[in-house]
């Protein structure tokens, strides 16, 4: 009963020093408010972008490792005629991995060609990136198909003219008809349309989506893209791992045995391929955004000192306007304890008020249009601000609260 007695005249006192004192008030609260705006602001800006990064790279897989030629992060040491010199995954390794890989619960093998121009009839869409892929490709990598269906194992296995054509793709070629069951032609042959994915939107780091594929049969593939000009095409051989192999070090170790075996290493020899993982790449961008998260904390924290001076400001006058009531106060009984607290809670108030208006701000910038970057506010970074304003308040109104709890009741009294 007590503390709300003291929640509530220290409600009732921060309102009247509100009404009293309105623009010395709010110019002192104005530094908490930028404080906790820069903090905020620079978090959830943070936040938005990894997530809208990390949701552009979600192409990659998850819990999936990659044997390629080239790694994805090099050290300081390059050899890259050592890369260079590498052989290429081969349909047949695909083949000896996905036979005896116990470790994986799909592989797949696929190839690319980025900018190809896809046609139906008049229209036509340059950019479009072609795939081949097996018919596992569904269980390790995400084919958000909206209509039409996935390749039948047959389709796979015979390298069937048929495809699966991303959002922008059909929007472009089919803008007043239905896709399902028309041909588009690509590199000159006719492809029976047999599904479409659901359009994904543009990213901020402008990474391939599934807006601007069409997949094909693996063997299909290969009929277009099998000539002298194509030397660059190469493909790469993908596997699942099981939710429990933690950090996929099993599935890892057995694809390097597995592999090296195929390949004919002996035990001296260097590995001749690269495994890689989306999650490389995920510590990598974890990395530099605690980096900017620090810088958005020093500089947050040069205004939330300036709010904390202006709140002991507040407190200060506070006591020393209200020190004839502080006498009376005590006269009456009222404990060290009641005054300490009263103007602690107080100072927390104010403090609370000025990073509310921060977070208010905030709440307004993310309503800005900053392209395919979607600021959101989370929950977290509300909590976090209050905290922050409360931990403010509770330092910054210590001393002036100690001092009025220490007041001689006679000499407060008489002031």
């Amino acid at each position: 009963m007590i503390y709300f007695h003291l929640l509530l005249e220290s409600f009732r006192f921060a309102l009247s020093a509100l009404r009293a004192n309105l623009l010395r008030t709010i110019l002192s609260l104005l530094g908490v408010t930028v404080g906790i705006f820069s903090i905020i602001t620079v978090f959830t800006l943070v936040d938005s972008l990894e997530k809208n990064i990390k949701d552009s790279l979600n192409f990659l897989g998850d819990d999936v490792i990659r044997i390629e030629k080239f790694p994805w992060i090099f050290g300081d040491d390059y050899p890259w005629w050592k890369y260079v010199n590498r052989p290429k995954a081969q349909f047949s390794e695909y083949q000896f991995l996905k036979e005896n890989s116990a470790k994986a619960s799909a592989v797949t093998i696929f190839a690319e060609r980025r900018g190809v121009t896809v046609k139906h009839e008049s229209n036509s869409l340059s950019g479009a990136i072609i795939s081949g892929i097996a018919y596992q490709h569904k269980d390790v990598f995400e084919i958000p198909i909206e209509t039409g269906r996935y390749f039948g194992l047959q389709e796979i296995e015979k390298g069937a003219n048929v495809t699966i054509i991303g959002g922008e793709v059909a929007n472009t070629l089919f803008p007043m008809s239905d896709p399902i069951g028309q041909e588009v032609k690509l590199r000159g042959l006719k492809f029976k349309v047999i599904g479409v994915m659901e359009l994904q939107g543009a990213s901020i780091t402008n990474a391939p989506s599934a807006d601007d594929y069409c997949y094909v049969p693996y063997n299909a593939f290969f009929k277009m893209f099998s000539g002298r000009g194509n030397w660059g095409v190469e493909s790469v051989i993908a596997l699942k791992g099981y939710a429990e192999d933690e950090g996929l070090k099993n599935l890892e170790g057995e694809i390097t045995g597995l592999l090296r075996q195929k390949r004919g290493l002996r035990p001296r020899e260097d590995t001749n391929f690269a495994i890689n993982r989306p999650e490389a790449i995920a510590d990598f961008l974890d990395s530099i955004f605690g980096v900017i998260s620090l810088a958005g904390w020093v500089i947050g924290s040069f205004s939330i000192l300036v709010g904390g001076f202006g709140i002991a400001n507040i407190m200060f006058v506070s006591v020393k306007e209200r020190t004839n009531i502080i006498g009376i106060q005590k006269s009456l009984g009222a404990k060290r304890s009641f005054i300490l607290y009263q103007f602690l809670f107080e100072a927390v108030f104010l403090s609370v008020l000025g990073g509310l208006f921060g977070l208010f701000l905030v709440y307004l910038l993310s309503f800005i249009s900053l392209g395919s970057l979607e600021l959101t506010l989370s929950l977290g970074n509300v909590l976090l601000g209050i905290i922050v304003s409360v931990i403010v308040g509770t330092v910054s109104g210590i001393v002036p609260a100690g001092m009025a709890a220490k007041l001689d009741p006679v000499i407060a009294i008489r002031a």
